[in-house]
């Protein structure tokens, strides 16, 4: 059977849209660090290149033989890695907010979280196709058999949303094995529990940080008068938070998307890259595309993007080998996930997450780690009767 080519041209067109917007947006950027004016274009450039090449390249290996050693490669090495970075010496790790999340090697950083998750996939697939099936099971049984995936999950909490204070890719892993487990053969009665169950860590894990108690402040206050608008006045005067921070940010934001319009103010002629949106390239880069090709062109990009998750999800649901169907399905929920946090972050609907819009964001970890899962995937549609 042929590999699932459309899939593959799809990949390579979103990774030459983040190409091409990580030269037009990161102006403001390049010209306060003093970068060169290519600085940002050459090195997505090299990353996207060698993402297109590992992609077509591990679609060449066959998944019967190749898909377990590669996946469990990079779910120990990843793991791994992410327990010991933060004994390494600073001149050997990257920063940001205080928290240790790349790796630094001569000439490049990556962070081993953004492969972790495919490690992490693959690793689920695996192990729920011989311990999950469908016939059923007292709902004491079923907790016995998820209980060591909520263990290994609350190491990853700590490694992650605690020692690298990113709750953003938690709640990603946390949404994809719930609904791994799900498609795996768990009962839905489960199912609910894991969801209440990760809402309420949720919760705790965002009361026990001051600095995301400031991010939901923040976020409640732009939505606030237009909620509270919809509630009676005792239910509104004590949701209203007063004297919150300054959500600049997300203003900035969704000012950029009004400002592009329908059909955008022109490739390289938006406004609020210039200072008054930062991480534009990165977090923010729907905002940044909203401005300069307008509400069509980020419709036209979602389009390219659903019809990448409809191609990755029919592979699933056509693999008769239960590993490549669960993998497939796990890849395909975190693109899914992903790509709404981010579009529901930066329009205000959800509170900012920092998770990157996949394929186009700027970052060579995220792009590199998703194009080897999409090899992956494209290895395995050769055997899904497509």
């Amino acid at each position: 059977m042929a590999t699932d080519k459309t899939l593959f041209i799809l990949c390579t067109f979103c990774i030459f849209i983040g190409i091409v917007f990580s030269l037009s947006l990161p102006v403001f950027t390049t010209l306060y660090f003093n970068y060169n004016e290519w600085h940002f274009f050459i090195r997505q450039s090299i990353v996207g290149i060698i993402s297109i090449f590992v992609m077509w390249l591990l679609s060449q290996f066959n998944p019967d033989k190749h898909l377990v050693w590669i996946g469990f490669f990079i779910f120990f090495s990843s793991l791994f890695l992410m327990g010991i970075m933060h004994y390494l010496p600073e001149s050997m790790v990257t920063s940001a907010g205080g928290a240790k999340r790349w790796v630094r090697l001569p000439g490049f950083s990556f962070a081993p979280v953004e492969f972790f998750k495919i490690g992490f996939v693959y690793f689920l697939a695996w192990s729920f196709t011989r311990k999950l099936d469908e016939n059923k099971k007292p709902l004491k049984d079923e907790l016995m058999l998820i209980l060591p995936y909520m263990g290994l999950f609350l190491l990853v909490i700590y490694l992650i949303a605690i020692m690298q204070n990113d709750l953003g890719q938690v709640v990603v892993l946390a949404l994809t094995l719930a609904f791994m487990a799900f498609f795996a053969g768990t009962s839905l009665k489960l199912f609910m529990i894991s969801i209440i169950s990760s809402i309420l860590l949720f919760v705790v894990t965002i009361v026990s940080s001051d600095r995301r108690i400031i991010r939901i402040k923040t976020w409640w206050a732009t939505i606030q008068d237009i909620v509270l608008s919809l509630l009676p006045n005792s239910m509104a005067i004590a949701l209203r938070v007063e004297n919150a921070p300054e959500p600049y940010q997300i203003s900035h934001s969704l000012n950029a998307i009004k400002h592009g319009g329908l059909f955008g103010e022109g490739l390289g002629n938006s406004l609020f890259k210039l200072g008054y949106l930062s991480d534009v390239h990165t977090d923010f880069i729907l905002s940044g595309i909203s401005e300069e090709i307008g509400a069509l062109g980020v419709t036209f990009i979602t389009l390219i993007m659903f019809t990448i998750i409809y191609r990755i999800f029919k592979i699933s649901s056509r693999s008769s080998n239960r590993v490549f169907y669960l993998f497939s399905l796990g890849i395909g929920l975190l693109i899914v996930f992903s790509f709404l946090m981010n579009a529901f972050g930066i329009t205000s609907i959800t509170p900012i997450k920092g998770i990157a819009v996949p394929f186009i964001s700027y970052g060579g970890s995220a792009l590199l780690s998703l194009s080897i899962g999409m090899g992956m995937i494209l290895m395995v549609s050769k055997r899904a009767k497509l």
